[in-house]
């Protein structure tokens, strides 16, 4: 039994010897892979420093469009209409908040750009009014503002336009609280 035992401390002590010698030759491998040069980190360093200058050229480039009034991504729908229409109103001059429009716009059309008033007098006239802000054809044409889609029901066009001619009419869209 005691040869057992002895052979079981051994055994132990063998086992707990090797770990520590694998301790003790993994700290040494380490110790000597930080003296030899990293190349592979610093390839991944220099790819990121790329990486990083290219995207602060975009966002350089992208602020220079922002300043020069280029084209923008707008979303799809009412907000982005209204945000990207106010863009065209500023370069042009023409008065108008996001909450007047907006306001208008619920009245008028409940936010549908493809709405349309078949029954009020300008549609037994036949010319009905269209679009978010709920313009006639011929409103559209006189105020339709270069840059802009040349179609009534194209949502930043007639909102453009409804803002111009609220303009000449009214002082700004913001002031307009019915039908006009």
């Amino acid at each position: 039994m005691r040869t057992a035992l002895k052979s079981r401390i051994a055994t132990t002590g063998l086992t707990t010897l090797g770990a520590a010698g694998i301790a003790t030759a993994a700290l040494t491998g380490t110790a000597h892979a930080a003296t030899q040069p990293e190349t592979k980190p610093a390839t991944q360093a220099a790819k990121a420093d790329t990486q990083a200058k290219a995207k602060a050229k975009a966002a350089k480039a992208k602020g220079e469009a922002k300043d020069k009034g280029e084209a923008k991504d707008y979303p799809d729908n009412l907000d982005g209409w209204i945000r990207e229409a106010m863009a065209i109103m500023k370069k042009h001059g023409i008065p108008g908040s996001y909450d007047g429009i907006k306001r208008n716009i619920i009245r008028e059309s409940a936010g549908d750009p493809d709405a349309v008033n078949d029954w009020d007098v300008n549609a037994r006239k036949g010319i009905p009014s269209k679009g978010l802000l709920q313009v006639i054809q011929p409103t559209f044409d006189q105020y339709h503002v270069k840059g802009t889609a040349d179609k009534l029901t194209d949502p930043v066009a007639n909102i453009v336009a409804a803002c111009n001619y609220a303009a000449d009419r009214y002082g700004s869209m913001d002031n307009v609280d019915s039908a006009y």
